[in-house]
C-alpha cells in the first residue's frame, strides 16, 4: 500500500565532486566501527565529522549561487539546497548529542540557526512532495474498478465524511457526471485540480520564503558561522582530549536511549498488526492524534542515526525504521491537506466525496507506516553495549593459556574452556 518516495539522505563527505552520492564510509557493526576509532580523541573524530559536513554545506551554497536564476538549472539549484539542509541537519545533530565536548552557548545558538534553516529550506519541497502524493493517490483510486470503489468509498464514507463533510453512502449522483473512474467521477478531477491550487500558492510563497531567507542577514551570518566550523570546530573541555572510543559510545547511547523510551510509549502493540480494522477506525476518528507522537519519534531516531554516523556505525535496519517514519509523516501531512482542502466552502458535493476518499486512503498509509515501523524497529545494541562487549572479548583473549585448563592432581572439578562453554 505504501508507495516508495523518500527524499535522498546522502550527505557530502567532503571529496572532489559537488555532489557525493554516497554516505562516508559506514560500517554495520558497531564494535567494528568503534575498533576503527584507534587512538584518536573525542574531538579530533567530531571536529573531522563536522568540518565535512560544513564542507559540504558550503560547497551546496557555492552551486545555489551559481544556477539559481535561470530555469535551465533549476533543478541543480534546488539538489543544492537539499545538499544544504542535509548538511545542516547533521551539523545541528552531532552539536546536539556530543554538546558535552564543545562551548555550549556556541553549539547552541549554531544548532538552533540551523534547525531554522533547514526548515525554511524545506517547505517547498514539502509541498510539491505532497502535491505528487495527492495526485497520484487520486489518480490510483479513479482508476480502480468502479464497483471496488464504491464499495470503499461506502466503507469510508462514514469515518471519512465528518472530515470530508460529504455523504456516507457514496459518491453524490450529479448530473453530467460519469460512473466510470472507480464511481469518483467528476469529482476526483475537480479534488485534484483544488489541490493542485490550494498547494502550488502555497509552494510558490515557500519558495518566496525561501529566496528571501538565503538574501538576509540572518542566513549570511550563518553562512559565516559554517564556514568557520569547516575549519575549527567549537571544542572545549577536558573530554574533547581523551580518547573516542571511551567518551563517545556513552554519549550516542543517550540519544539511543530517548529514542527507544519514546518508541516505548507508542501503541506498537497494535500498530504491528497487519489489517488491522480497529486501528484504522481509530486514526480516522482521532485523525492525527498522535501524529505529533510518532513525529517526535521520527526525529529521535533520526538524531540516534546521526549520532552514531559520527563513530562510523550504520544499522541497515534502523535507515529502514527511519524511512518509515517519512512515509508515516508524508502520509499523515497528505491526510490533513486533503481534509482542509475538503473544508473549502461551497464545493460541490462530488468534490467533497472524493477527498473524503483521498483522507482515508492516506489515513490507510499512516497506518501501513506504522506497521512497517513495528516490525523494522529492534532495540539494537548500541555503541556502549558494543564497547562493552569489545572489552570483555579483549579479557578473553588477554586470559593466558592454562587459564581454563585443569590444575594435575587438584580435586576441582574439571574446568569447561570458553569455546566448549559456547557450544
Amino acid at each position: 500500500m505504501v508507495q516508495p518516495h523518500d527524499l535522498p539522505l546522502n550527505a557530502a563527505d567532503g571529496g572532489g565532486e559537488p555532489y557525493p552520492k554516497t554516505l562516508p564510509e559506514v560500517r554495520e557493526d558497531p564494535g567494528e566501527a568503534l575498533s576503527d576509532l584507534g587512538e584518536a580523541t573525542a574531538g579530533e573524530v567530531l571536529a573531522d565529522y563536522l568540518h565535512r559536513q560544513a564542507t559540504g554545506f558550503l560547497r551546496g551554497l557555492r552551486l545555489h549561487e551559481e544556477s539559481a536564476g535561470s530555469a535551465e538549472s533549476a533543478a541543480v539549484a534546488a539538489e543544492a539546497v537539499r545538499t544544504m539542509r542535509r548538511c545542516a541537519r547533521r551539523v545541528g545533530a552531532a552539536l546536539r548529542v556530543y554538546r558535552s565536548l564543545t562551548e555550549a552557548a556556541r553549539a547552541d545558538q549554531l544548532g538552533s540557526e540551523l534547525a531554522w534553516l533547514s526548515g525554511v529550506l524545506g517547505r517547498e519541497r514539502a509541498y510539491e512532495v505532497r502535491l505528487e502524493r495527492l495526485l497520484g493517490a487520486l489518480h490510483r483510486l479513479s482508476s480502480a474498478p468502479a464497483g471496488a470503489a464504491v464499495a470503499d468509498g461506502s466503507a469510508v464514507g462514514s469515518a471519512a465524511g465528518p472530515a470530508a463533510g460529504s455523504a456516507t453512502t457514496g459518491p453524490p449522483a450529479q448530473r453530467g457526471s460519469s460512473s466510470s473512474g472507480g464511481g469518483l467521477g467528476i469529482g476526483a478531477a475537480r479534488a485534484g485540480a483544488l489541490l493542485e491550487r490550494q498547494l502550488t500558492l502555497a509552494r510558490t510563497r515557500a519558495h518566496s520564503a525561501a529566496l528571501q531567507t538565503l538574501g538576509s542577514a540572518r542566513f549570511h551570518a550563518v553562512a559565516d558561522a559554517v564556514a568557520v566550523l569547516a575549519s575549527e570546530a567549537p571544542l572545549a573541555g577536558e573530554a574533547a582530549a581523551r580518547p573516542a572510543v571511551h567518551v563517545l559510545p556513552p554519549l550516542a547511547e543517550l540519544a539511543h536511549r530517548r529514542a527507544a523510551e519514546a518508541v516505548d510509549a507508542l501503541p506498537l502493540t497494535r500498530a504491528r498488526q497487519s489489517y488491522n480494522g480497529e486501528a484504522f477506525a481509530h486514526t480516522l476518528v482521532v485523525d492525527g492524534e498522535l501524529d505529533a507522537a510518532w513525529n517526535q519519534v521520527r526525529l529521535l531516531v533520526r538524531l540516534r542515526r546521526y549520532a552514531h554516523e559520527v563513530l562510523g556505525a550504520c544499522d541497515p535496519a534502523l535507515t529502514a525504521a527511519s524511512r518509515a517514519l517519512d512515509r508515516h509523516r508524508d502520509a499523515a501531512e497528505a491526510a490533513s491537506a486533503a481534509s482542509a482542502a475538503a473544508r473549502t466552502p461551497r464545493i460541490a458535493p462530488a468534490t467533497a466525496y472524493a477527498l473524503g476518499v483521498l483522507h482515508a486512503d492516506q489515513r490507510h498509509e499512516v497506518e501501513a507506516a506504522r506497521f512497517s515501523f513495528g516490525r523494522l524497529w529492534r532495540p539494537a545494541a548500541s555503541a556502549q553495549q558494543a564497547q562493552q562487549a569489545q572489552q570483555a572479548q579483549q579479557a578473553q583473549q588477554a586470559r593466558p593459556a592454562g587459564a581454563d585448563q585443569q590444575v594435575p592432581g587438584a580435586g576441582a572439578a574439571p574446568v569447561v574452556s570458553s569455546t566448549e562453554r559456547g557450544r
